[in-house]
């Protein structure tokens, strides 16, 4: 069994890697241990820093890379570890046996060469589903630059691959992670987007739950909308499942070339809250910011969308298609349907609204009700209600060494 000091080292140096979805997976249990249902698995911090389901490791910290913004880079004095694919596997048993976790997020630096970290990868992975059958979900995340068919392979034993784009343009990797290159990431993400369509049209159960990417938010320079306008490509260009933001840390002060101060997590937030309108609302990232722009800290970029464009609104509820009804500030998209539906058997009040639970401090100042507006008039009352407010709660990523004894207990099997 791996070591209580291995672990900590392992378990801390992955921390940066961000999975915070349901799994999209739907890898059936066929007298194997553990399950993937489509929706089962929340890989999140919940708001008091716990941690739902994932054990989320590193293969090894030991990196042959120098990333100036990685807590791993080779030039970085911190204690080194290298775990064997067995002692992976077995970890992941008993965390699995005892309840503590649902599914495994294995990740490594690049240890030796990106072909021979791919290999122990895929070893681990194999062995979980091979020798210890377990069919539980398994994120992978990948090694630009290693063999295809390593790749390609790993493809077959996991539920989740990702290549990290790690920053929005091949000038800041240069400056910041000259051994990674743009072609480099993009190459296996293509690679597996084709791959995956040519699996579906013959049922295979090649990465189910597809493959997702992640950016470093505020370590270079690139604006939002350059960030979203690279986002809303990729979901465009590869169908990737999810694009994650990852607010920059520092983690080198004697760097010149870094910021010396985090992104912060409302920066962090404001690009989520865009990736879902341009997933789920019709939004273009045009509509929301320009390429030369960062999204507005003081209101969600639909709120700052809708007062952008005071001309198309207010919307009358009885009549706006559900499209125009989902662009309302505090209407969501099972809200506008609920409307449509309502509107087959009548008019619709705002008592109406309310009975529906649809709420509507913030809407009311963008919808009229059978041609009544019952909103603020004036346009800064508007604003000065809609702004939110800044003093944003301090998150922190819970630590399983929080619980030293309950930790100790499971590598010693004695729970």
């Amino acid at each position: 069994m791996i070591s209580e000091e291995k672990l900590k080292i392992l378990v801390d140096s992955a921390k940066f890697d961000v999975s915070c979805s349901s799994s999209g997976s739907n890898r059936k249990n066929n007298g194997g241990i553990g399950n993937a249902s489509y929706g089962g698995i929340c890989h999140s911090f919940t708001e008091d820093g716990r941690c739902v389901s994932l054990l989320k490791i590193l293969m090894t910290n030991v990196c042959e890379y120098n990333c100036l913004y990685c807590v791993n880079r080779r030039s970085n004095d911190v204690p080194r570890a290298i775990a064997t694919p067995n002692e992976i596997c077995e970890l992941t048993m008993e965390f699995y046996k005892h309840n503590f976790i649902e599914g495994l997020f294995l990740s490594s630096a690049v240890y030796k060469n990106a072909d021979y970290t791919m290999e122990l990868l895929l070893e681990t992975v194999i062995k979980l589903r091979k020798l210890y059958n377990f069919t539980g979900y398994i994120h992978l995340k990948g090694i630009p630059g290693a063999d295809t068919n390593l790749i390609m392979r790993a493809g077959e034993y996991v539920d989740r691959m990702s290549f990290n784009l790690e920053l929005p343009s091949e000038k800041s990797l240069k400056l910041l992670a000259p051994q990674k290159s743009k072609k480099a990431i993009l190459s296996p993400i293509s690679m597996i987007s084709g791959e995956k369509q040519w699996n579906k049209s013959i049922k295979s159960r090649f990465l189910p739950a597809g493959q997702t990417t992640q950016m470093i938010i505020g370590a270079s320079p690139e604006k939002d909308g350059h960030i979203l306008k690279l986002t809303e490509a990729l979901y465009k260009k590869y169908s990737l499942k999810r694009v994650y933001y990852s607010s920059y840390i520092p983690m080198n002060l004697k760097s010149n070339i870094l910021p010396k101060e985090s992104a912060g997590l409302l920066r962090e937030h404001r690009l989520y809250q865009a990736d879902w309108l341009i997933r789920f609302y019709g939004f273009k990232v045009n509509e929301l910011i320009s390429e030369e722009d960062n999204l507005s800290l003081d209101y969600d970029p639909k709120c700052a969308w809708a007062l952008s464009h005071p001309e198309l609104f207010p919307v009358e509820i009885n009549t706006a298609p559900v499209e125009m009804l989902a662009r309302v500030p505090g209407i969501g998209l099972r809200s506008a349907y609920k409307i449509i539906s309502a509107r087959r058997y009548g008019k619709i009040d705002l008592e109406g609204l309310k009975r529906m639970k649809i709420p509507l401090k913030r809407a009311i100042n963008f919808i009229t009700t059978n041609g009544f507006y019952k909103g603020l008039k004036s346009e800064n009352d508007i604003k000065l209600s809609l702004l939110e407010n800044k003093n944003q709660p301090t998150y922190t990523q819970l630590s399983m060494f929080s619980s030293p004894e309950i930790l100790r207990s499971v590598l010693i099997g004695e729970i």
